[in-house]
């Protein structure tokens, strides 16, 4: 389907099944296609070229429709297509490898508020800062064109075309080309369980897009397995490889795939899967998905029953740390305590609930993670919803104790799991981030409606005090607001640096860079506090400790985890207390008077080899001289 650029001019094609007749309208100019007998029309115009406009007249229909595989709309969903040809820009990535899950260290963004310009060039401007942290796949919200001057991007309805709102196609390639030059793999988060309610014109092509059998919380459901679905399925798939193919992306997220209907053999998340890598087979590209319900079959292979993902989002891991950081577990944190038994056991299985009662739910929630790799589960504090989601739109550095962010983000950063960033995170920005959405006035009111109704599930929101706080989903100073402040960079450059330092051990660290699954184990110290060990007969062991009470003196500290091999003793790599990054200092945490741990502090240590002549470590303060 779409407009294809040819010598003789430009190919159009389209499915719409119940129309006798297609005609494309450029100007006072038709140009009737040819039914070809299966529900598509197709045929070459040599009037037509790249940069031309066109839209679709069909039979019965007195409006012009913008085509449903447009690859650019400059006017919006409800203007004319744009000819593009994808051939005409000169990539630079010819040897480009992409990035391996296990290499892996996300950074969600939003284009649209990640600078002041809110466009693709602006954000290319802040590539080198995203690499000199560590960052190695940026992870892009949504981009098919929606209607309106702002939003999420979760309600496209041109999900060949990139919006208009950030700059033309080519700047979104130039983006990409420029982010693999500096090392920085892009992924796109796709939306393939509905469509926006503003400016769909799908179903006047072919009512068969939709199903009448499944429902979802933001419109109808997309056809996959019902009557006629087959041009459907090559309608999303294809999408899934054209983001590979002519824009040199490294993979795709999949949003709410549980939201995704399909009864059939294969499924179309396995053959949206298999396109993806069919269409780069000579570079890494990656598949996550979000996963409301904690589905695993989605990153097992297929020759197993599964999918053959790469990654799911551990909301699990998040709430946990959420209620560990601010000391509350209302609405959908309601099944999550925060402490040390969740992280450990988020540490050695991924996701805590599998299969187990979920009261907040009323009723079981997950499936067994087991045989799976931790960097399988994407580990977080913040992205675009839960920060979105909190009563004032603002980050954990604002909700919670520095020393205990500080902690947990090491957590996130060096442990299990693939770590994610969202926009700002890296360096504490102070500037909100609320769910916004430019729409006509009737959706609004339903916008605004919505937004309140899922708002008041914390009971805290239902007080009217809090209601009045509660930001105007629909105003553009809601998101004008959302747009990050660059100055904090400079501003909290100490939480910069722990970040920064963090992701080189990550990166650089032999044992802290290859967590694998019979590798390590972790163990609960207190209720507060826990530890993960990392084996390595090549390297020497390496522990993180995390502390989420006050000091810790563990004494007797019966747990050999903790116990160093024999002959060797443990060095500190890193301490979240150290005064660089903000903190008060650590003192030598394993001495003769057993174990000292820093209260809201991670530790990272290595073993090395003991000196034979090395005396017993001690905190204790050096007597004075007596005078003569």
């Amino acid at each position: 389907m779409g407009a294809e650029v040819n010598e003789d001019g430009t190919e159009f094609r389209i499915w719409a099944p119940e129309r006798k007749q297609v005609d494309v309208i450029a100007g006072s100019q038709a140009f009737p296609l040819t039914a070809e007998g299966n529900g598509y029309h197709s045929g070459q115009v040599p009037e037509l070229r790249a940069g031309d406009y066109y839209q679709y007249c069909l039979s019965g229909n007195k409006e012009a429709l913008p085509d449903p595989a447009s690859r650019f709309q400059p006017d919006g969903p409800h203007g004319p297509s744009q000819i593009v040809d994808p051939l005409s820009f000169r990539w630079t990535d010819k040897n480009w490898p992409g990035i391996p899950m296990e290499r892996a260290v996300i950074y969600e963004l939003h284009i649209g508020t990640f600078t002041p310009e809110g466009t693709w060039r602006s954000a290319a401007q802040r590539l080198a800062h995203l690499r000199d942290i560590g960052v190695t796949v940026i992870e892009v919200m949504p981009v098919a064109d929606f209607s309106g001057s702002y939003g999420w991007g979760y309600d496209g309805v041109n999900l060949f075309a990139p919006t208009r709102l950030y700059g033309t196609p080519d700047d979104m390639r130039s983006f990409v080309d420029q982010a693999h030059a500096h090392g920085i793999a892009v992924i796109l988060d796709v939306v393939y369980n509905h469509l926006g309610a503003n400016g769909n014109y799908l179903g006047q092509f072919a009512r068969e897009y939709f199903s009448t059998k499944y429902t979802t919380d933001w419109g109808d459901a997309l056809n996959f397995d019902g009557p006629d679905n087959g041009p459907v399925r090559e309608f999303f798939i294809a999408n899934a490889a054209y983001w590979i193919r002519e824009f040199h992306l490294d993979g795709l997220r999949l949003d709410a795939t549980q939201n995704i209907y399909d009864n059939s053999s294969p499924h179309i998340l396995a053959e949206v899967t298999a396109a993806v890598r069919e269409a780069a087979p000579d570079r890494t590209c990656l598949v996550i998905a979000e996963n409301e319900p904690q589905e695993t079959h989605l990153v097992r292979c297929p020759a197993r029953g599964g999918y053959g993902m790469d990654g799911l989002w551990n909301d699990d891991f998040h709430h946990s740390a959420v209620a560990a950081l601010t000391g509350h577990n209302d609405a959908y944190y309601t099944d999550y305590l925060g402490n040390a038994q969740e992280f450990v056991a988020a540490a050695k299985h991924g996701y805590l609930y599998q299969g187990q009662w979920y009261k907040w739910q009323k009723h079981r929630r997950g499936t067994s993670t087991r045989g799976i790799e931790p960097r399988a589960f994407v580990t977080f504090i913040e992205n675009h919803d839960q920060v979105a989601n909190s009563a004032h739109g603002t980050r954990m550095n604002q909700q919670s104790n520095p020393g205990l962010l500080r902690a947990l983000t090491a957590l996130v950063l060096t442990g299990p799991g693939t770590p994610m960033l969202f926009q700002g995170q890296e360096f504490a920005s102070r500037k909100p981030f609320y769910y916004f959405a430019d729409v006509p006035p009737d959706l609004a009111k339903l916008v605004r409606k919505g937004r309140k109704e899922f708002m008041m599930q914390w009971r805290t929101v239902r007080n009217p005090a809090m209601i009045s706080c509660l930001q105007d989903p629909c105003a553009k100073e809601t998101f004008e607001t959302s747009k990050l402040d660059w100055t904090d960079v400079e501003r909290n450059s100490q939480v910069l640096d722990l970040h920064r330092d963090l992701l080189r051990i990550r990166r650089e660290d032999p044992v802290f860079s290859s967590w694998k699954r019979g590798d390590y184990d972790a163990a609960v110290l207190t209720d507060r506090a826990l530890v993960i060990r990392a084996f390595s007969d090549d390297h020497g062991d390496r522990l993180l400790i995390v502390n989420l009470d006050r000091d810790l003196h563990l004494d007797p500290a019966p747990e050999p985890l903790l116990a160093p091999e024999e002959g060797r003793w443990w060095e500190v790599v890193l301490s979240t207390e150290d005064p660089m990054y903000g903190g008060c200092g650590t003192a030598i945490p394993d001495t003769d008077e057993n174990w000292r741990i820093p209260g809201n502090a991670a530790l990272l240590l290595k073993s090395v080899v003991r000196p034979a002549d090395a005396k017993e470590r001690t905190n204790k303060a050096p007597k004075e001289q007596e005078s003569e």
